[in-house]
């Protein structure tokens, strides 16, 4: 419980205002969302290995006495840490936070286009670093098909918030 206590207050900095926001339990036990999900952390799964591949051929390389570009570095280590921040939100939007599937809805559409836009920068990365960008951009475009079908869409509907009662009375 304390944990989750901890979780919370995360959720609080990461969804702001939508922190609390949860959608109905009906639609977050959907098979459909369910299977959703686990294609979602298998496709992260595989971004996951492809950054840790990406840090690998980048050590080989300096280890061999070949040069990497600083851009290179930057690009490793960013997309592997904002990677895995996915699967956190990933995580967080199976078990209902509305706010979660928001940015891992968004985020997965931003990526592909901001990666692919990187890649073809003319020498900003070598041939290798391009390819991994290229097949990056490819995963997270599957991510993001799923995460704005029609049944995600409608299980992630925008729940409606509390009414606040305001102390003043209308006029």
């Amino acid at each position: 419980m304390r944990f989750e206590a901890l979780l919370r207050r995360l959720d609080r900095i990461a969804g702001g205002r939508h922190a609390d926001l949860e959608v109905s339990a009906e639609m977050r036990e959907h098979p459909k969302t369910r299977r959703a999900f686990t294609w979602i952390t298998w496709l992260l799964a595989v971004e996951v290995l492809l950054g840790i591949a990406a840090v690998v051929v980048a050590v080989v390389i300096v280890v061999n006495g070949g040069p990497v570009p600083f851009a290179v570095w930057m690009r490793s280590v960013i997309v592997l840490g904002m990677t895995v921040t996915l699967f956190y939100f990933s995580w967080r939007a199976s078990l209902g936070w509305y706010w979660a599937y928001q940015r891992l809805r968004l985020f997965a559409q931003i990526f592909p286009i901001i990666t692919l836009v990187m890649a073809a920068i003319p020498n900003l990365y070598p041939a290798w670093m391009v390819t991994e960008q290229i097949v990056f951009s490819l995963i997270m475009i599957g991510v993001a098909d799923i995460l704005t079908g029609d049944h995600m869409r409608t299980a992630f509907r925008r729940p409606e918030r509390p009414q606040r009662h305001s102390p003043m009375k209308p006029r």
